[in-house]
């Protein structure tokens, strides 16, 4: 099964970084302490077969053949709660506990895509905070 493991790292169940919280098991995550959200193989081509209609919408509207930046994506796990790290934030932005996470990660990533989409273009992103503080024109 592709995905199966990342730096030495063997998924084992995909509610593994869930139950548990540390997950620290390759050398580099004990070495820094952490846990890294790219366990699997971030070569995973998506199913475009599980788009959310959200997404597929969204490529509509971008007019994109594929996920483009998205492809990327992950649904990641801090601290033994899901999450999708952010790289305009450099940070995890946690899913509500109230998402029901599908069964496998596929679906997950998917939700992840979504989940962050909608979260960059929400006034909660912390861009937002410095377009309004720093913008020239337009206000």
């Amino acid at each position: 099964m592709a995905g199966t493991q990342y730096r030495g790292s063997e998924i084992k169940d995909v509610n593994q970084f869930l139950n548990d919280a540390d997950g620290l098991e390759s050398e580099r995550e004990k070495e820094i302490g952490q846990h890294i959200g790219y366990r699997y193989d971030v070569n995973l081509v998506p199913d475009y077969d599980r788009l959310t209609p959200f997404l597929a919408k969204y490529m509509e509207v971008m007019g994109w053949d594929d996920l483009n930046w998205l492809e990327d994506v992950h649904m990641g796990y801090e601290e033994g709660a899901a999450a999708v790290f952010d790289r305009n934030n450099n940070g995890w932005v946690r899913v509500p506990e109230s998402v029901e996470l599908p069964d496998n990660q596929q679906d997950r990533d998917m939700i992840a895509r979504e989940f962050l989409i909608k979260f960059q273009m929400s006034d909660r992103h912390p861009l937002v905070s410095l377009r309004k503080a720093y913008m020239k024109f337009g206000r």
